[in-house]
C-alpha cells in the first residue's frame, strides 16, 4: 500500500506539468520561454529556502549546481529549443525516450539491473505518446531533434543523480537547493537571449504564480520524493502522464478533437505505466540493495 501511495503521489507531478501547455498558451505572454522558466524556478526555490532556512554546505555546492543544471536549466532550455523547432507532437515523442535513457543510466550509475520488461514498457510508452499526439503532417528538424534528445538525456541524468546523491537534509531543503540553482543558472541566459517582459496583467500574474507555486515548488517536491523512494526505471515512466494530461486538458478546456488513434495512444501509455511498475518490482532485492546502500550515507531520517 505504501508503494502504491508513493506512485500515485509522484504521478501527480507530471500530471500537473501537463497543464503547463494550457497555462502558457492561455495566460502567459508569448515569446519569453526562458524568462518564464526563471520566474517558475527561482521564486519557488527562494520561497522554499525561506521556509527551510538552510543553504547547501560547501562540499555539496558542486552537486547542487549539477543537479540544478540537469533538472532545470539545461533541460528547460533544450525543451524550449525543441518546442520552437519541432511540432509539439514530435518534441513530446522525442522527449518521452527519457524513460529508456534512465533505465540504462541507472544500470551504469546505480548498478540497477536492466529488465527486458522495463525496456519493453518504456519503448511502448514512446509508441503510446506518438499515437497520442504525433500528427501525420509532423516534420523533422535536425537541430530540434538534437535538442529534444539532449533534453531527455539531461532530465534522465538529473533523475538518476538525484537518486544517487541524497544529502543529509530534508527533502524540502534538497528541492529548494535544486530549484534555486536551476533558476540562477537560467538568469544570464534569459537576460542575453530574450527582451524584457512586457507589462503583466492579472491573468499573466496568476499564470506565473500557478507555475511557480504548483508547477514548480509543489510538484518538484513530490517528484524528488518519488525519485528517492521508487526505482528509477519506474519513476521515470510516470513522466508519460504529462503529455496525456496535456491532451486531455486540450480536449476538455480548449475544444480540441480527440480521435480514436489518440484514445488508443492513451490506453497504450496506461498499459506501459503499469508494466513499468511491475517490471521494476520483479528484481526487488537487487534494486533495493543497490540504491539503499548507495544513498544511506547521505540520507537524513526525516526524508
Amino acid at each position: 500500500m505504501t508503494r502504491i501511495k508513493d506512485i500515485v503521489v509522484t504521478a501527480m507531478a507530471p500530471a500537473v506539468w501537463g497543464s503547463t501547455y494550457f497555462v502558457t498558451t492561455e495566460f502567459l505572454p508569448h515569446g519569453y520561454p526562458l524568462t518564464l522558466a526563471v520566474l517558475r524556478a527561482l521564486p519557488a526555490g527562494l520561497l522554499l529556502l525561506l521556509i527551510v532556512r538552510r543553504l547547501p554546505p560547501r562540499e555539496w555546492l558542486g552537486r547542487v549546481i549539477i543537479l540544478g543544471g540537469l533538472n532545470f536549466a539545461v533541460f528547460w532550455s533544450l525543451l524550449f529549443v525543441a518546442a520552437y523547432r519541432l511540432p509539439g507532437g514530435v518534441a513530446a515523442t522525442v522527449g518521452s525516450i527519457q524513460s529508456l535513457v534512465v533505465i540504462f543510466l541507472a544500470h551504469y550509475l546505480l548498478n540497477s539491473p536492466v529488465a527486458a520488461l522495463s525496456v519493453f514498457a518504456a519503448a511502448s510508452g514512446v509508441g503510446g505518446v506518438a499515437l497520442l499526439i504525433l500528427g501525420p503532417s509532423a516534420t523533422l528538424d535536425p537541430l530540434g531533434i538534437a535538442a529534444g534528445l539532449g533534453g531527455a538525456l539531461s532530465m534522465a541524468a538529473g533523475t538518476v543523480l538525484t537518486r544517487k546523491w541524497q544529502p543529509p537534509v530534508s527533502l524540502l531543503t534538497f528541492t529548494s537547493w535544486q530549484l534555486t540553482a536551476g533558476g540562477l543558472l537560467l538568469v544570464p541566459l534569459a537576460f542575453l537571449v530574450e527582451p524584457p517582459l512586457p507589462s503583466l496583467d492579472m491573468g499573466n500574474v496568476g499564470g506565473i504564480a500557478y507555475l511557480t507555486l504548483i508547477g514548480a515548488a509543489l510538484t518538484y517536491f513530490l517528484w524528488f520524493r518519488g525519485v528517492a523512494r521508487i526505482e528509477p526505471s519506474a519513476v521515470s515512466m510516470l513522466g508519460l502522464m504529462s503529455p496525456m494530461t496535456a491532451v486531455i486538458l486540450g480536449w476538455a478546456l480548449l475544444d480540441q478533437s480527440l480521435t480514436s488513434v489518440q484514445v488508443t495512444g492513451a490506453v497504450v501509455i496506461l498499459m506501459s505505466l503499469w508494466l513499468g511498475q511491475v517490471a521494476a518490482r520483479q528484481p526487488v532485492s537487487s534494486v533495493r540493495e543497490v540504491t539503499e546502500n548507495d544513498t544511506c550515507a547521505y540520507r537524513h531520517p526525516s526524508t
